[in-house]
């Protein structure tokens, strides 16, 4: 704590004693009239009423309070300008009072009610007029709340937008593998579904085209002939034949046909890939994401170490002098 802070508490009760002493005050005189009025001594409630109203600094309260015992002191002096003067003060400060029967005796309530009918004109103006002063309250209070709604919504905004992190992440692509095949191209670009359509197409036709192969490859027989009559120092030759024979033409024919076009859709296939890869191709690719950073945990308070007292001396014109500082 600062050195300033004591200084700062011993100087506040001196400041507010005046508002309170003229707060007691108050209320002791308001008591004091009230006591009076209640013992009868209405010339002194009407004379320390009307003194205390003009003075001023009254709460609407206070005046309705000090108004009714000066009308009612006045009523009961029969000075009727006075208790007319002050009762539609009293009015024109809260149009619905209403004096208490049970205390107020009859002729007062029914003079008090007869003035209210004289003057029911102004106070339903008044009363108008309050009542587009509470709305008018109302509705100020209104925006004043929406608006500290409205900066309490921005405080967290910026403050959550504070928190934010921007994350660029780049990522370079391959341009060789758009050549590679199986849909490696559209696997790099993250287009997976279509690298799987890719994929599949050309592996089952790359399959399909082994398959062929080799059973077409099965239909071969070789078998040797001999050739008389060349150039040789037997004068005979042994050839070796490779062939199909020709009952089995026919699947020759379907197996080469499936090898040719299983090999031909395999290249096709590929071909669409490679293209579809070198158009969508990106050299790199810049993703961004939006992280938020956790809020900062408050900082602990520095630890107190509690009162300390420090003395120093200092000389002076006369001899030696000494100071005492306190540290809360």
């Amino acid at each position: 704590m600062s050195r300033g802070l004591p200084l700062l508490l011993c100087l506040l009760p001196a400041l507010l004693a005046p508002v309170a002493a003229r707060a007691q005050d108050t209320n002791t005189e308001l008591a004091g009239i009230r006591a009076a009025f209640e013992y009868g001594k209405y010339a002194e409630v009407l004379e320390r009423a009307g003194s205390r109203i003009d003075r001023g600094s009254l709460s609407d309260e206070q005046l309705v309070d000090l108004h009714e015992l000066a009308g009612l002191a006045a009523f009961n002096l029969q000075r009727m300008n006075d208790a007319e003067r002050h009762f539609s003060a009293l009015l024109r400060l809260d149009p619905d009072h209403s004096l208490d029967p049970f205390v107020v005796p009859p002729p007062a309530v029914a003079y008090f009610d007869k003035l209210k009918q004289k003057m029911d004109s102004e106070l339903d103006f008044l009363r108008q007029e309050r009542r587009l002063q509470q709305e008018r309250a109302r509705v100020e209070a209104e925006r004043r709340e929406r608006e500290r709604l409205t900066a309490e919504e921005q405080r967290r905004r910026t403050e959550a937008l504070a928190r934010q992190v921007t994350i660029r992440t780049v990522e370079k692509r391959n341009f060789l593998v758009n050549f590679v095949p199986f849909g490696a191209g559209q696997f790099q670009q993250g287009r997976t579904s279509l690298g799987i359509v890719f994929a599949a197409s050309e592996g089952a036709l790359a399959v399909t085209s082994v398959i062929a192969y080799f059973a077409y490859e099965a239909l071969f027989e070789t078998s040797t002939v001999e050739v008389d009559d060349v150039l040789t120092e037997t004068g005979k030759a042994t050839l070796t034949l490779r062939y199909i024979p020709t009952n089995r033409s026919r699947q020759a024919d379907v197996w080469r046909l499936l090898k040719i076009g299983s090999a031909a859709g395999f290249y096709t296939v590929y071909a669409l890939g490679v293209s579809d890869a070198l158009y969508h191709h990106e050299d790199q690719v810049v993703t961004t994401t939006i992280e938020e950073r956790p809020a900062p945990l408050p900082s602990p308070a520095p630890a107190h170490s509690g009162p300390s007292a420090r003395l120093r001396l200092f000389p002076t014109s006369g001899g030696l002098g000494a100071g005492l500082t306190l540290t809360f």
